[in-house]
Order: C-alpha cells, then sequence, then structure tokens
C-alpha cells in the first residue's frame, strides 16, 4: 500500500483507482540507467573482469533450439549497487535492504559544466544547496544521482577511467569525479535520503585513497549506485526511480538494474 501511494503522489493521482495507476504506469517513460555486462565492462583496475560462457547453445540431441550461459563477476563492477556492508563493519549486506529503500523521487545534480573542467572534480555542499535553490529541499526518501556527464566516456576506457592499466599501477592513474566527503557527511546528518548515484565508476572521485565518502555513507545507512547510464535524459526533478539489485545474500554490493519512471 506505502508504495502504492508513493506512485500515486508521483503521477499526482490523488483518487485513482489501482486500474488508473497501472494504466498510467504502463503509459509512462521508462529509461534504462543500466549499462550492459559484456567484456568491456568498467571494473576497478584490481578487480577480476566479467565472463560469460557457454554451457550449451544450439539444436540438442532432441532437435529442438536450447541455449544456457553462465557467467562469474565480482560485486562491484558495471553498472552496480553498494550496500552498508561495503564500508561499514556490521553494515546491512544486500538481501537486508528493504524495498521502500530501492526506490524514490529523483534529485539531479547536474555538475557537467565544473566536472568538464575538473577530471577530479568533487559534488560540493554548494551544488547541492544550488539544487534546492531551484527546486526546493530536497525531499525525504530522495535518489540523489550526481550527473558529471563522464556517462558518456563509459565505452571509452581511457577517458572515463583516466588508465589502461590494470591491478594497483592502475588505481594510482584513476581520474574521475566524485562527491567529496563533506558533502556526504551533509547529506548523511541533514537529509533523508536512501541512496546517492553518479555516472563514475566510484563516489569517490579516482584519485581518492581513503573512500571517505562511501565510509560516510555505509556508516550511515545510504546505499550508493556506480556507473550509471543515460543521466543526460533525466530531468532535475520530476523524475522516480527504482533500483533492484540482485539479491545476494552476505553481499557488499550487487549488477544493478536502475530505470527512472517519467510521468
Amino acid at each position: 500500500m506505502k508504495h502504492n501511494l508513493i506512485l500515486l503522489l508521483l503521477f499526482g493521482l490523488y483518487a485513482c483507482s489501482q486500474s488508473d495507476l497501472s494504466m498510467q504506469l504502463q503509459k509512462a517513460s521508462w529509461i534504462d540507467l543500466s549499462h550492459e555486462y559484456d567484456s568491456n565492462t568498467v571494473y576497478w583496475p584490481t578487480n577480476v573482469k566479467f565472463r560469460h560462457d557457454t554451457v550449451f547453445c544450439g539444436i540438442n540431441s532432441q532437435n529442438y533450439f536450447y541455449a544456457s550461459f553462465k557467467y562469474s563477476a565480482e560485486e562491484h563492477g558495471g553498472t552496480h549497487f553498494d550496500a552498508p556492508l561495503h564500508f561499514h563493519q556490521g553494515g546491512e549486506s544486500i538481501e537486508k535492504i528493504g524495498m521502500e529503500r530501492l526506490h524514490g523521487p529523483a534529485v539531479v545534480v547536474d555538475v557537467t559544466e565544473h566536472a568538464s573542467q575538473s577530471r577530479d572534480y568533487l559534488v560540493g555542499k554548494t551544488d547541492l544547496e544550488n539544487w534546492e535553490k531551484i527546486h526546493g529541499r530536497i525531499p525525504d526518501g530522495a535518489v540523489i544521482l550526481l550527473r558529471t556527464g563522464w556517462g558518456k566516456f563509459y565505452h571509452d576506457h581511457l577517458k572515463y577511467t583516466g588508465t589502461l592499466k590494470t591491478g594497483v599501477d592502475g588505481v594510482r592513474e584513476l581520474h574521475f569525479p566524485g562527491l567529496d566527503p563533506q558533502a556526504a557527511k551533509w547529506i548523511a546528518e541533514n537529509r533523508k535520503v536512501v541512496a546517492i548515484g553518479i555516472d563514475t565508476p566510484s563516489i569517490d572521485n579516482g584519485q581518492s585513497t581513503e573512500f571517505l565518502t562511501h565510509r560516510i555513507l555505509c556508516a550511515s545507512g545510504i546505499t550508493a549506485y556506480e556507473n550509471i547510464a543515460r543521466l543526460d535524459e533525466v530531468p532535475e526533478k520530476g523524475a522516480y526511480i527504482v533500483a533492484f539489485p540482485m539479491k545476494i545474500k552476505g553481499g557488499s554490493g550487487a549488477p544493478l538494474r536502475i530505470a527512472a519512471i517519467l510521468p
């Protein structure tokens, strides 16, 4: 019932029936904000790449077509979800996060101009306050999405991450925007959001060595989405986000299918 009420409010259908709600959702525009998983999926330089291997694909001995594949991957790569356990001892793992924390009104903070001038740009408290000056206070239960413009480079690994190297050498050369730890602290202490996402490989910027933003968010129970696609198609206000990670028991993260709903 709670989820229905949220969607009713989203589309302004204060007195409509469930059938009306169903029709409105069918008419709504859905934007897939997830990158595909394949051999080119972006992973941290020290992580194992995604693999997708064939078990069987073709006409079997009973003369009908059958296909089955197997895959292997680390939790944190491609468009994925960070659970509090990722950087907080005793934090919740993926399967413990309630459904009510997997959706919310979108707050898109656009810092593309700043990020275009600095690969290491940190989204700050001022950027968040500027959003509020235009659109009003960040609503409770919101999903903050940081649009740096970096998503357009996703298929160019060098531009997107700053390096083609792997291992420790690759980590040293990472350069991409992220969220300033002080801004993360301000959000955690002053706003009631369920998640923060970004169109870069990490919510901490590439040159971070202490991952303070991760640590602050995870300790506060705020989940994170990384490597988000198509954020340029989502308005700064008015969309609604649904984000469903693979339900890995004990997982610190998981592949994520995330979508924006536009009425």
